[in-house]
């Protein structure tokens, strides 16, 4: 269970992170200022924040155009949600 419970926390807390990248890259995007690159930004989807790049692409529209974002948000969203399922399938067989 604490497992489950770490898990949680990572992605609540990592999309947190990721959607204040993307709310910053939206302002440095609107100031014309240098931006965060796509690599960083797709990175920290990927990487347990796609609750957060999800919210960040269609509450503020930030890169939302962009097919590979909208798919690497999905695809990491479905994989971060399937491991949720995964882990607490095995906790209730216990």
């Amino acid at each position: 269970m604490d497992l489950i419970l770490g898990y949680i926390l990572v992605l609540i807390i990592m999309g947190f992170v990721t959607y204040f990248v993307y709310k910053k890259d939206k302002k440095y995007a609107a100031k014309g200022k240098w931006r965060i690159k796509e690599s960083t930004l797709l990175l920290f989807t990927f990487l347990f924040g796609s609750l957060g790049a999800a919210h960040g692409l269609w509450k503020l529209r930030h890169k939302n155009r962009h097919w590979y974002f909208v798919v690497v948000t999905i695809v990491s969203l479905m994989i971060h949600l399937g491991i949720l399922a995964f882990l607490i399938v095995n906790a209730l067989k216990k």
